[in-house]
């Protein structure tokens, strides 16, 4: 392709707005935290390797089949519920990635590696973790 000699209309996903399918036998809820698994559908957020975080549910969904029921889900920062004890999130791991626990909990550690990446940590206080989706970035971090 040759450069451009004049203005271009250039299409664009709007920021945050995402949709894609589900994973076998998955029962969504709105608001709950959604990861992509290795087949590269969206299921729940829980204890699971070769996940990242996608985002949070938009809109409840019941799936049975992969890769049949759509899902729309936003990429953001949402707050989701600390883990607890050595895997609580503090103030100072704040730019660090946290870890997928279950749909609406994250956790410090990967838990020898038995949990996927969620996002990164952008605040904590008392009410919870907020935690940055942004599926490039936290496969970027990683590697």
């Amino acid at each position: 392709m040759v450069a451009l000699t004049d203005n271009r209309s250039t299409k664009q996903l709007a920021a945050g707005d995402r949709s894609g399918l589900l994973g076998a036998n998955q029962t969504i809820y709105a608001g709950s935290l959604l990861m992509r698994n290795v087949s590269g559908h969206l299921i729940k957020g829980a204890l699971a390797t070769g996940s990242f975080g996608a985002g949070r549910a938009e809109a409840p969904g019941i799936s049975t089949t992969a890769g049949l029921t759509p899902q729309t889900f936003r990429e953001g920062s949402f707050q989701f519920a600390n883990s607890a004890s050595t895997d609580l999130i503090a103030i100072a791991d704040i730019g660090t990635v946290c870890y997928i626990v279950d749909d609406q909990t994250v956790a410090k550690t990967s838990a020898s590696a038995t949990r996927s990446p969620a996002g990164t940590v952008v605040d904590v206080d008392a009410n919870g973790v907020w935690v940055r989706f942004d599926e490039a970035l936290t496969r970027a971090q990683l590697s």
